[in-house]
């Protein structure tokens, strides 16, 4: 899943190293960064935002008031700040957590991951096939829209993305095991060890195996049934 995010902070300096760690998260996706709290209610208005990072001490209107602002709201919220006194108060505006600069990006990153893990849990949160990724491959950071995710396929520490939109895999460095707990399981599922498929791109499966043009992915004893469950109902429908 992917989490759209804000930046706010009055220190350029704050907001660009904040930046740089968005940018860094494959799960995240920068809508704004803002100067000020009363620039990001504009934008708030406008778009539709998962996540917030917020300095606390700012002019005009404090990272606190702005977040009290959001209590009726499901936008989750994570506080960067210079002082430690307003870590208390925090809890009290259902805050994801609190970072004290200077912030590492490993703490950055725990951060981020707790809000997405928060916001999967929720009873109304749908993902949506509309998302994106994006991966390293060839010293490059690229996107992957995940409507045209074809499938994936597991070499050892590496995966190869078969889109629609390429005659060549994208080949990257990442686990099977991480990159299914990112995928919405409405719409992708492992069936092998090797191998996550788009259950949307599904036309034809052949003797217990998915075909995508010329190549037959197998459905392995491990994950048969849960693959069963779904032929049975969204595929035979």
């Amino acid at each position: 899943m992917i989490l759209s995010c804000i930046l706010i902070d009055d220190e350029p300096l704050a907001l660009d190293l904040m930046e740089t760690y968005v940018k860094s998260t494959p799960f995240l996706k920068l809508v704004a960064k803002c100067n000020s709290a009363i620039a990001a209610i504009e934008i708030i208005e406008k778009e539709t935002v998962d996540l917030i990072f917020t300095d606390i001490q700012m002019p005009n209107l404090s990272g606190m008031e702005f977040s009290k602002l959001l209590l009726n709201k499901p936008t989750k919220i994570i506080f960067t700040t210079a002082f430690e006194e307003f870590a208390l108060e925090s809890y009290k505006v259902n805050a994801i957590d609190y970072l004290v600069k200077p912030i590492s990006y490993a703490e950055f990153f725990a951060a981020a991951n707790k809000a997405k893990q928060q916001i999967l849990n929720q009873p109304n949160h749908v993902n949506s096939i509309d998302d994106y990724i994006f991966v390293k491959s060839d010293y490059k950071l690229l996107r992957i829209n995940l409507k045209d995710l074809i499938y994936v396929e597991g070499l050892k520490d590496y995966l190869k993305f078969y889109t629609v939109n390429s005659e060549k895999p994208i080949l990257t460095l990442k686990s099977m095991k991480s990159l299914e707990e990112e995928l919405s399981e409405k719409h992708f599922m492992r069936v092998h060890r090797s191998f996550i498929v788009n259950l949307n791109k599904i036309t034809t499966i052949e003797r217990n195996r998915i075909v995508f043009g010329d190549k037959y992915i197998p459905v392995s004893e491990k994950y048969k049934e849960r693959f069963q469950k779904f032929i049975n109902t969204d595929f035979s429908s």
